[in-house]
């Protein structure tokens, strides 16, 4: 029985070894060395200080900034840990709220959104979540609807921002594939360019 055991446990190391470890290792350091942005979490810098990834939002609240799309991402609350307080876009806890449609903290958060957002239509992502929790990008329309606000609170002309949408619409990858799409930290930089909040 030992004699058929030996080669299973060989193969079942070796594999491991393989591709447990191997694999993911080569594979982490060629794409590192081939896309080393991407690979060191997309971050961005300004004066050489972090100040995020293009890949996680941020939740800008001020006025004279374009506020992303609603997270859902919550932490253990300090003051009890068996429950939890939202923290909207905590890198470390990705999730969505998982309350179902009919859950009323759901809809009293989405009716507060809608009448923040003014009169309809208004974009979903202006009143939804994304899976992630994490979404750093919201769609053409939802940054169109907030140019108004945005040139107001740094007097600023609505074309002069408006323009500033429209360079930091990225297309569907190919033309076809997902949807326009605008990186809220990128165009809030660009808009610190033109002018303080």
């Amino acid at each position: 029985m030992i004699r058929e055991f030996r080669p299973a446990l060989i193969l079942v190391v070796l594999l491991t070894v393989l591709t447990g470890l191997a694999a993911p290792l080569a594979m982490t350091g060629l794409l590192g060395l081939a896309f080393p942005f991407q690979a060191g979490g997309s971050l961005l810098e300004d004066h050489g200080k972090i100040i995020g990834s293009a890949l996680i939002g941020q939740n800008f609240t001020a006025p004279g900034y374009f506020h992303p799309r609603p997270s859902a991402t919550t932490e253990p609350d300090p003051k009890d840990a068996s429950k939890t307080i939202p923290v909207p876009y905590a890198a470390d806890n990705s999730n969505a709220s998982n309350l179902a449609p009919t859950a009323k903290a759901l809809i009293d958060r989405v009716k507060g959104d809608l009448a923040a957002a003014g009169p309809a239509p208004v974009p979903a992502d202006a009143v939804t979540s994304s899976a992630s929790g994490l979404d750093p990008d919201i769609s053409p329309e939802n940054a169109r609807r907030q140019i108004a606000r945005v040139a107001g609170a740094r007097h600023l002309p609505e074309a002069r921002i408006a323009d500033l949408v429209a360079a930091h619409t990225e297309r569907p990858f190919l033309g076809f594939i997902g949807e326009p799409r605008v990186n809220v930290l990128a165009l809030n930089r660009a808009l610190d360019q033109v002018s303080a909040p």
